[in-house]
């Protein structure tokens, strides 16, 4: 199951490669060092700028206007709306120089990945395309590049999964209370059945305090030029308007995400302040129970809609004003009921010569071929599905909430017995489902505390890498030279 959050970091990294050799991206592998100018700065930089049409110096590198060139043209060939101008070159450029960081700390930390590791990556990403080297080296070629620059693109790419992971992984810290906290505040939910707990205001007192927000997500791609942008406020906007009504917070989510898949919406839970992004609690300071952000939030992923559900006040020893249903409080943990899913799906992958577009309008064909009972979903995923689970029919397994990614788990819950999905994205492709049947189960307190030790991680996981890109940006010396004008000359 390659969209399970349960693969291994190997394949996800062979999934990341495949991807990345889809979209081509034709990133210079040349790790040539700049000297850094000294007593002639003016008569340096006049020099750097003939080095290649140096575009910007990042520490003891430099990154090239056809580097910069390269990255849109890839964006375009992925089909994403490419902006005009200046503006969006230049935060095309401020995407390369991230990746330059990263790149440069990772070399520092030692990070490598042998041609050994390299062969056998490569010969996992021909199989997942289900081609032998001979005819993958030769589909390489034929996409503009050479075979040497690609295996040297990918293992940068491969480096750079494997610093991310490390450095951002041991920001997160999850502790034993925390995970007790999230099975408790489950348990409430369970126990009042739906019903609205009891709204406050507001806390002003000395203790401290916690909060249970919801947000509603409509990300924006750092590259995305001006008109993304205001396409995607516009639309928090609305969200948000929407949600001052008598409307349900989670089911406005729902069928925002419905129209859009890439739109996301959760419940955080109970967080003190310091446990929130200092961006949602300066927007959630002065609100009540109950009541919505004033204003949509903007941060570097995207737009987020903010609710608070509710607002509590911790007295001496930690427990709560509100108190639990005597049932939930004086009851030892037990297992809890959950609805597990049986489901198969279709996965095609997108690739240099197989867009977005394409795999979207190939899934409607299977989906109107097995609505109109021309054509058997198993058939189809057996034929033309590129997950692991194809010689299945596609066939998952039940599956328990949590144990997918989310824009597939959410595409899969509005489905009824027996229906096929429109076309779903995620990180892993294009996927069209089908739910086959539901039970009811029961979540172990084990396998209750690997769900809440993975919720609370995912969402500690944004805003760690975000404090993790910030840091490595501010601490590196970085000069921009020209971005504006396309590269005059090949490289």
């Amino acid at each position: 199951m390659i969209f399970c959050k349960k693969h291994s970091i190997a394949s996800v990294l062979v999934l990341l490669c495949s991807v990345w050799m889809a979209s081509s991206y034709a990133q210079d592998a040349n790790r040539k060092s700049v000297a850094a100018p000294s007593a002639a700065p003016t008569i340096a930089d006049n020099k750097v700028r003939n080095i290649d049409g140096v575009a910007a110096i990042v520490n003891t590198g430099y990154i090239t206007r056809k580097e910069i060139d390269d990255r849109i043209v890839a964006l375009q060939k992925q089909g994403a709306k490419v902006g005009d101008g200046a503006e969006f070159r230049k935060a095309v450029l401020e995407r390369l120089i991230v990746e330059k960081i990263q790149m440069q700390n990772a070399e520092q930390e030692g990070i490598r990945v042998t041609n050994k590791e390299l062969d056998k990556i490569i010969g996992d990403i021909a199989e997942k395309n289900k081609v032998n080297l001979a005819d993958f080296r030769a589909k390489v070629i034929a996409s503009g590049i050479s075979y040497e620059r690609y295996k040297e693109s990918l293992r940068e790419d491969v480096v750079l999964t494997r610093f991310r992971e490390r450095e951002v992984d041991a920001r997160i810290k999850i502790s034993d209370a925390e995970v007790d906290n999230f099975i408790s505040e489950r348990a409430r939910a369970i126990a009042v059945k739906g019903g609205q707990p009891p709204r406050s205001t507001p806390g002003t007192s000395a203790g401290p305090e916690e909060i249970d927000i919801a947000q509603i997500f409509i990300p924006v791609d750092a590259g995305a030029g001006v008109s993304v942008q205001a396409e995607a406020k516009k639309k928090a906007d609305a969200l948000l308007l929407a949600a001052r009504g008598d409307v349900d917070f989670m089911q406005l989510g729902a069928m925002a995400a419905k129209e859009n898949p890439k739109i996301k919406f959760q419940e955080l839970g109970y967080r003190t302040p310091d446990r929130l992004p200092q961006i949602f609690y300066d927007a959630v300071r002065n609100v009540g129970g109950g009541q919505t952000a004033k204003a949509v939030v903007k941060s570097p992923a995207g737009f987020h809609v903010l609710k608070v559900l509710d607002r509590r006040t911790l007295v001496a020893g930690g427990a709560p004003q509100q108190e639990a249903p005597p049932e939930v409080s004086q009851t030892p943990p037990q297992a809890i009921p959950i609805t597990q899913t049986l489901s198969r799906h279709i996965l095609l992958r997108t690739r240099a010569d197989f867009t977005d577009q394409d795999a979207e309008r190939r899934l409607q064909g299977y989906r109107d071929q097995v609505r109109a009972k021309t054509a058997d979903f198993g058939e189809l995923a057996k034929k033309y599905s590129e997950d692991g689970s194809a010689p299945n029919g596609g066939d998952l397994g039940w599956m328990s909430p949590g144990d997918l990614v989310p824009a597939f788990e959410q595409a899969m819950n509005r489905l009824q017995i027996g229906e096929v999905s429109n076309p779903v994205q995620s990180e892993f492709g294009w996927h069209l489902i089908q739910v086959m049947d539901r039970r009811e189960g029961q979540l172990t307190i084990e396998k209750q505390r690997q769900f809440a030790r993975a919720a609370i991680r995912e969402r500690k996981y944004e805003q760690a890498y975000l404090d993790w890109i910030r840091e490595l940006r501010d601490s590196a010396t970085v000069k921009v030279l020209n971005a504006e004008d396309v590269a005059t000359s090949p490289r």
